[in-house]
């Protein structure tokens, strides 16, 4: 059981919120928006003329211009991918993108790591693998969602006669302390120094979209066709949203057109048969699709291919024009899954075994332990493709930062981290690799989320779960170590209605810019079990009785308590009414 949150309501500025509501934003969305940073009205505009230009993207129009040679020369070229829903989402926009701006389809190939054999990354091995490829040895390397630190396998490459066009959102490698890049013939990665473009948080499909938008204009100005008829490259905005939530970017207004863009095309009905067969494999409908969608019903069903299979399965499924081959492919990624939600189980109930011993906050009462500031957990049976999820649960419940670690089959320990925020988790490796050199083999990742290997020596996790907890003391004060959630505050009973749900959900809402979330004080009435792991409530809330239940809560509410909700509907034998979906109390 995790610590209650100290539940923040949000500030909202009344001019902005006015001026939103006057420019005919409904008024309690111009609150929410107003309190998410929204200043003005024509941010709200998610048409794809307000996209950032891709003139904007360093060096976007040199890749522009090597793709745009590459298909006019008739070149092979073969996209490196990732073993995620990121990297398989950009691997698809990739392909689909260069065969509709004219590559011929025995021209384009791809190969995505083995996360149990190869690692991430473009490595050496993974470049001996694309020159075995059926179509032939590449004469251009594209990576996606990867690349910006793959020193050795880009050198690899290019001393094999290749070019290599790095696409990557991840941030560069640090030795000694300085930025290296790899000697790749152009990388584009709005992380890398000098771009000034806007949005640093785009995912790595966003990267290869913009590459593709920069290839286009190339191909215009050479007089391939004119703007009325050029391809259009908005039908890939489905998988480009798709991996977008599902890598948990952070969903600047950038992102947010993208990603509206993407829901716009899925709700019409205007998807790759693959994201169409996922939706229908996830029971969701794809007429009423939100973000949630995307991020927690198709992402993982993606995600587990890389995790447990080969996320060739994933990159099939969103490649295949064939709706019965989709299908197929999309039964078989329910189905591992499914297997994925085991082993998680598995590998769950063994951290707890661990985390009992720890009190829910530091200091707690009733407990003599306490939770120290980072956690290091690893166990002989864990398996290498589920411990970042792992990382994020553990993370979630006791509010520090993460990492789980597996052995991989070369022997080496695998980990996966997730943090708080207030932790960059990428730089405090790169502290624990200056203080400690030869115990990171490799590491990488962002703020939120990274990665590193250790050798097989068996102290190994140990002496990085002391390095991680050394520097988490000196980085990590009270205030970041305490748990918080923002709210939106009161919701006035007037929003209580089906009509206020389909307003909030037809907004993007995701990391950095979060769903509405309320706090009400309430008088619990009823609560009961249902399901052994979910609390179904009945409440009192000024005055009128209303519906809710808490997912995955097994303990009593008083009769009185601060409760943290969103809004839903809840439909039953045809009817809609209005629920409360409780995260936390206080």
């Amino acid at each position: 059981m995790s610590a209650a949150p100290q539940l923040l309501q949000r500030d909202v500025p009344p001019r902005v919120s006015y001026a939103l509501e006057a420019a005919g934003v409904h008024p309690l969305l111009a609150r929410l928006l107003a309190a998410r940073g929204v200043r003005a009205p024509d941010e709200l505009d998610d048409s794809l003329a307000r996209l950032l230009p891709p003139a904007t993207l360093k060096r976007a129009a040199e890749a522009g211009v090597l793709l745009a040679d590459a298909i006019a020369a008739g070149k092979r070229l073969c996209v490196v991918a990732d073993y995620d829903c990121d990297g398989a989402t950009a691997c698809a926009v990739a392909l689909r993108g260069l065969a509709l701006l004219g590559a011929a389809p025995s021209t384009l190939g791809y190969v995505v790591p083995d996360r149990a054999v190869h690692g991430y990354g473009l490595t050496p091995a993974i470049v001996e693998l694309a020159r075995q490829h059926r179509h032939g040895a590449p004469e251009v390397l594209v990576t996606v969602d990867n690349g910006i630190a793959s020193h050795a396998g880009v050198a690899h490459a290019r001393a094999c006669g290749m070019q290599v066009l790095v696409t990557d959102h991840h941030l560069p490698a640090l030795v000694g302390g300085a930025i290296e890049l790899p000697d790749a013939d152009v990388i584009v990665n709005p992380n890398q120094p000098g771009c000034g473009f806007e949005s640093k948080a785009l995912a790595g499909v966003g990267v290869m979209f913009y590459v593709l938008l920069a290839t286009r204009a190339e191909l215009r100005t050479r007089g391939a066709y004119a703007a009325a008829a050029q391809p259009k490259l908005d039908a890939l905005l489905d998988l480009v949203a798709l991996g977008t939530v599902a890598d948990v970017v952070k969903l600047d207004a950038n992102n947010r057109r993208l990603v509206a863009q993407g829901l716009k095309r899925v709700r019409g009905g205007r998807m790759q048969p693959g994201v169409a067969a996922l939706f229908q494999a996830a029971a969701r409908d794809p007429a009423r699709a939100g973000g949630f969608d995307f991020g927690f019903a198709l992402g993982p069903r993606i995600n587990a291919a890389g995790r447990l299979a080969d996320m060739t399965l994933g990159i099939e499924c969103l490649l295949t024009d064939d709706p019965g081959r989709a299908t197929e492919l999309a039964a078989q990624l329910d189905a591992i899954n499914r297997e994925r939600r085991e082993v998680e189980g598995g590998m769950r109930e063994l951290a707890e075994r661990t985390l009992s011993t720890f009190a829910p906050v530091a200091g707690e009462a009733g407990s003599d332990a306490a939770v120290p500031p980072a956690v290091t957990l690893f166990d002989e049976s864990f398996h290498e493709g589920v411990v970042g999820i792992v990382a994020g649960r553990v993370k979630d419940r006791l509010h520090r930062p993460t990492f789980v670690f597996a052995r991989g089959a070369d022997g080496r320990l695998k980990g996966s981290g997730r943090s708080i925020p207030g932790f960059h988790l990428r730089d405090a490796l790169d502290l624990v690799a200056k203080r400690h050199p030869a115990l990171l083999l490799r590491f990488g990742g962002h703020a939120m989320a990274a990665g590193c290997t250790l050798g097989d020596e068996a102290d190994a996790v140990a002496l990085f779960g002391q390095a991680l907890h050394r520097v988490a003391e000196e980085w990590l004060d009270t205030a970041t170590l305490t748990r918080t959630l923002r709210t939106d505050g009161p919701l006035a009973l007037e929003w209580f209605n089906p009509q206020t749900v389909a307003v909030l959900d037809a907004q993007v809402w995701g990391q950095g810019f979060e769903a509405p979330l309320f706090c009400d004080e309430v008088q619990v009435l009823q609560q009961r079990l249902v399901g052994e792991k979910h609390m179904k409530l009945r409440l009192r809330l000024a005055g009128q009785e209303r519906d809710a239940i808490w997912f995955g809560r097994a303990e009593p509410l008083p009769a009185q308590a601060r409760l943290a909700y969103r809004l839903a509907l809840d439909e039953w034998n045809g009817r809609q009414r209005v629920q409360m979906v409780v995260e936390a109390a206080a």
